[in-house]
Parts: C-alpha cells; sequence; structure tokens
C-alpha cells in the first residue's frame, strides 16, 4: 500500500517515518529523510541538484550551492549508500537500487 518502501537492505516506513537497515533503526534529519524518500521514490533516475534542493526544501535553489551535496554525503554514510548513490556530471545524484 505504498507505506512501506524497501531499497537493497533498507526498509523506509513512511507511516512512522522511520528507516532501518537490517531491521536497525537509522537516525535521520528531516531533510536527509526527505532526500532519502525522494530517491527512493525515483529510482535509477538521475535528479538534478536544483530538483532534490527545489523538492526537499521546496524553495528556490541558490546558485552555487552545497546544501544538497553536503546532506547526500552525510547521508549516503549513515545509510551505507556510499556505492548505490552515485553523483552524476553536471547533473546531480541517481540511485542505482
Amino acid at each position: 500500500d505504498g507505506t512501506v518502501i524497501q531499497v537493497g537492505d533498507l526498509t523506509i516506513d513512511t507511516v512512522n517515518v522511520s528507516v532501518k537497515k537490517n531491521g536497525e533503526e537509522i537516525s535521520l534529519s528531516k531533510k536527509e529523510y526527505d532526500l532519502l524518500l525522494l530517491f527512493a521514490r525515483n529510482p535509477n533516475v538521475a535528479l538534478y541538484r536544483e530538483t532534490i534542493y527545489e523538492r526537499v526544501w521546496n524553495e528556490e535553489f541558490p546558485y552555487g550551492s552545497k546544501t544538497v551535496d553536503l546532506h547526500i554525503q552525510r547521508l549516503r554514510k549513515k545509510v551505507g549508500w556510499e556505492k548505490c548513490l552515485k553523483a552524476v556530471n553536471k547533473v546531480g545524484y541517481r540511485l542505482e537500487a
């Protein structure tokens, strides 16, 4: 029913706003959770930094901002997506699911 999204060893519960990896709860900030959800709902799609920013922060992308990159770096470490959350040159990021 779309309330639980499974991506590899991650389970995202959109009702309880929780994320588990192999059954262990992962603590994410609101923005990190929103980022995770955005990628989980758009697997294998290259998303522009601007699109990511506008969808997660709900405001226009400030030119040259590194906010998205910094949040993605933190998210990768926390959920173990160093290999599957790829940077796409001159575009942004893609989750290779």
